[in-house]
């Protein structure tokens, strides 16, 4: 539901639709008028008029009576990635990486204290968490998250973990507060994360930072294997240098990139002619 809190420029009609596109998800990809209403807390009347409309935009499609989301919102996240200038720098970066490792390479970035991948290039596996663009889990069960997390200041990594996971996962409880902070202080001075089995039982991944042109870790990308054919040593010892070499060729491209001169052009009005 929207917060009780709000600016006085809060739009309430954009909010809602915003939590009715919000509402679907891997476990609800089709949903009837009625559990969209029960997963927003919005009015059945409200709910069938925002459906509608985002029918009409093109982002929902109805079938059987059902609603489903179309691939056009896609469009939405991609704007944000494609504004980056990074899934086109990674994309060749991460099939090569693919190519030399014969395992899976995702790019992910923190909202809240989960991660939402952003790229992806994998291969077929029989593994037991699905991954798309826009999954997320909670940061602190992945090795990119706990790149991500490694890279905060003491308070903002307080409030971060403070926020409840909207990934629909179980928090993980193998480790307390302190000793995810120990952890994190030796991913931050070692400059890669591991997570052997955190998330769920047979995956193992090994992650690095991505960084811009200033130096901030934006995002972090990782190598998953399935822990019954990798070991730990294997990752690390043939895995992680190769991953390490990438983030960094990412990193240094996505600085030149940002660097680069841009100039914004007036629209062109043409004059009115004179006599």
């Amino acid at each position: 539901m929207t917060p009780a809190r709000r600016g006085p420029d809060f739009v309430e009609a954009l909010a809602r639709g915003l939590e009715v596109v919000a509402s679907f998800g891997p476990e609800r990809r089709s949903q009837s008028l009625s559990e969209v209403a029960s997963a927003t807390g919005l009015a059945r009347p409200t709910t069938r008029r925002l459906l509608l409309t985002l029918e009409e935009l093109g982002l929902v499609r109805v079938r059987e009576g059902r609603f489903e989301l179309t691939a056009k919102v896609m469009s939405l996240g991609m704007a944000y990635v494609g504004s980056l200038g990074l899934w086109e720098i990674a994309r060749p970066r991460l099939e090569a990486l693919v190519a030399a490792t014969g395992e899976s390479s995702s790019m992910a970035q923190l909202d809240g204290s989960d991660i939402v991948y952003v790229a992806r290039v994998s291969v077929p596996r029989i593994i037991t968490l699905r991954v798309d663009i826009g999954t997320r889990f909670p940061a602190a069960q992945t090795s990119q998250g706990k790149v991500l997390l490694a890279a905060l200041g003491p308070d903002e990594l307080g409030a971060v973990l403070a926020e409840p996971s909207r990934s629909g996962l179980p928090a993980y409880i193998g480790r307390s507060r302190e000793q995810l902070a120990e952890e994190l202080m030796e991913v931050r001075a070692r400059g890669w994360a591991l997570a052997d089995e955190e998330l769920a039982p047979g995956i193992r991944s090994v992650a690095a930072p991505v960084r811009d042109g200033s130096g901030a870790v934006r995002a972090a990308m990782n190598v998953t294997v399935h822990a019954a054919e990798t070991s730990v040593a294997r990752l690390l010892d043939e895995h992680l240098p190769r991953l390490l070499r990438t983030a960094g060729e990412v990193s240094a491209e996505w600085a030149l990139w940002q660097s680069r001169p841009h100039v914004e052009v007036p629209e062109y009005r043409a004059r009115p002619a004179t006599a």
